[in-house]
């Protein structure tokens, strides 16, 4: 669960830290005390974008921090998955740090990583629903996304099924397209490829032939100033007068009447006999190495010839050698299969057919499996419904074949719902108001946390829409979700804040002129007053008193139950 959260130089908030409590966390305040912006900044440390606009003092960095406590065996083995190790305190830090530069840092305890990685751990802890969430309901693309959710585990693997005979499918489909010449065109390209093929293997090419033409021409272009330099280190290490090696010859002859006069000299005395040696050795190979260097016109003539051919076959075929021999390669199975095109096509048919009807039968074996789970994710969202005072609906899903295949199979799946009776089921987005999608998001969420056992679940404003009793009854069903998850909830209503199981106030001060939001846990005497003004606005009476002392007993009562 979420233990904690740091928010530091961001929009109204200097600095504010939170301890969340497990069960049911309610948030609340006056309109524009920021309570969008404590929700954004969790949204930002999950992931989301950062902008340098949001920093309070743009000279200093602004900074998110999430603390989650992780004790779920299979949520640490999906951590470990994302190569994330937690130590014995089982505790997980999310840091993301936004410099003036605009430069953002994301960490998950010491460890840098990418945004999406980000997005990937947090998922495993925390699902965040913001305001107007309950708008992609509209759009029925989303609702099969919801149901595939929904089956987890269960569809993966008949989901992966599917991706790969898709993608084999659709390269089939390219290959067949690429294929449709008529006999003109294959006998042109035939033409073509023999010519492709006969130039490359007349070159007879040997791979690293190329470095070592280009290593010999080179030599060959600079073949003056070589056997100058050459010559004149010959000379210079040669037994001419004052040359080296007549020097330390002379030197030698010294150093032998020297250690013979003293002993201690001896080796001293050798040293020197061991660089007249490598003179003389370096001497003889740089004479060797001269004689070496003697290039006729001809050789040069074909060195070059050769490299220019080379050279030419790398423009067209490949950046090396073993490129245009691959290149080579492919031009000849190129060639076969032209050369024996009828059979080829045919069997290009029949494989096409085949995988076709492959990719049917694993399509429909999703379909299959999405329509069963279709009716167990109705009757949960039906039965959660009726918990928030939809008391006649009815709900379900439909599904159609799309015209084509595509990676997540052939179906088309929409949501359809009657909310009174005598009233025929029609698509959710053309009957369903802001109240009834609100409480239709809350079931969603209830039956995806139930399923992928998300630890925190947070609602940004759940409760839009909707008054009275069906409030009271969107509170119950908080609270009931709060006993297997954490939950922290940002609301208006009264009836879902006198659920909470920890109760915080957001609140916008004026400290030496300036505007700062903080946030602080309220006792039960506070909680009692939050409520009141929540009913009452900013005259609060005795019977407003009584009246939500009355509401929260009965919340606790609710609680027990």
């Amino acid at each position: 669960m979420l233990l904690t959260m740091h928010i530091k130089n961001i929009a109204l908030i200097e600095e504010i830290d939170i301890d969340f409590k497990d069960q049911l966390n309610i948030l609340t305040g006056e309109t524009g005390a920021g309570k969008s912006i404590i929700i954004g900044s969790l949204g930002i440390c999950l992931g989301g974008r950062f902008p340098k606009e949001l920093l309070r003092d743009d000279t200093k960095d602004g900074l998110v921090e999430l603390t989650f406590s992780v004790d779920q065996p299979a949520i640490r083995e999906a951590l470990e998955n994302l190569d994330v190790t937690l130590d014995d305190s089982d505790e997980l830090l999310i840091t993301r740090r936004l410099s003036p530069n605009g430069r953002t840092v994301n960490r998950v305890n010491d460890a840098t990583v990418t945004v999406n990685r980000l997005k990937e751990i947090a998922s495993l802890l925390i699902n965040l629903h913001a305001q107007h969430e309950q708008q992609t309901l509209l759009k029925p693309a989303k609702h099969l996304e919801l149901l595939d959710r929904f089956g987890g585990d269960t569809l993966l693997k008949k989901k992966q099924v599917v991706q790969e005979d898709f993608r084999v499918y659709q390269a089939l489909n390219k290959e067949r397209s690429q294929d449709g010449m008529d006999e003109a065109e294959r006998n042109k390209r035939l033409d073509f490829l023999q010519y492709q093929i006969q130039e490359i293997r007349d070159a007879k090419l040997v791979a690293g032939e190329d470095e070592e033409l280009e290593h010999q021409y080179k030599k060959a272009v600079n073949s003056k100033e070589i056997l100058e330099c050459a010559n004149t280190a010959y000379e210079l290490t040669g037994y001419a007068a004052d040359s080296a090696a007549e020097q330390i010859g002379r030197a030698v002859r010294e150093m032998r009447r020297l250690a013979e006069l003293d002993s201690d000299l001896t080796d001293t005395a050798g040293l020197l006999q061991d660089v007249d040696g490598l003179l003389a050795d370096f001497n003889r190979e740089i004479s060797e190495y001269m004689k070496d260097m003697e290039f006729d016109e001809s050789q040069f003539h074909d060195m070059e010839q050769r490299l220019n051919q080379i050279n030419s076959l790398k423009v067209k075929y490949g950046a090396t050698i073993p490129d245009i021999q691959a290149s080579l390669a492919s031009f000849e199975q190129e060639q076969e299969r032209l050369l024996g095109y009828e059979t080829y096509k045919k069997a290009l048919d029949e494989k096409w057919r085949a995988q076709t009807e492959k990719l049917e039968a694993s399509c429909k074996q999703l379909s299959d499996a999405r329509k069963k789970l279709a009716e167990a994710l109705c009757d949960t969202i039906r039965e959660s419904l009726s918990d928030m005072n939809f008391n006649t609906v009815q709900f379900e899903m439909r599904f159609e074949r799309a015209d084509a295949f595509s990676a997540n199979g052939y179906d088309q799946a929409c949501f359809y719902i009657s909310t009174n009776i005598g009233e025929e089921l029609r698509p959710l987005q053309e009957i369903a108001s802001g109240g009834e999608l609100s409480r239709i998001m809350l079931a969603m969420k209830s039956c995806l946390a139930n399923q992928d056992d998300t630890p925190t679940l947070v609602f940004d404003e759940i409760d839009v829409g909707i008054s009275g009793r069906t409030a009271q009854k969107v509170a119950e069903k908080m609270s009931i979700l709060s006993r297997h998850h954490q939950v922290i909830c940002i609301t208006h209503l009264s009836q879902i804040a006198a659920m909470a199981d920890a109760h915080y106030l957001i609140e916008k001060n004026v400290e030496k002129e300036k505007t700062i939001t903080s946030i602080r846990l309220l006792s039960k005497e506070e909680e009692i007053e939050e409520l009141a003004r929540m009913i009452g606005g900013a005259k609060i009476t005795e019977t407003t008193i009584h009246t939500v002392t009355e509401m929260k007993g009965l919340a606790e009562q609710a609680k027990i139950n």
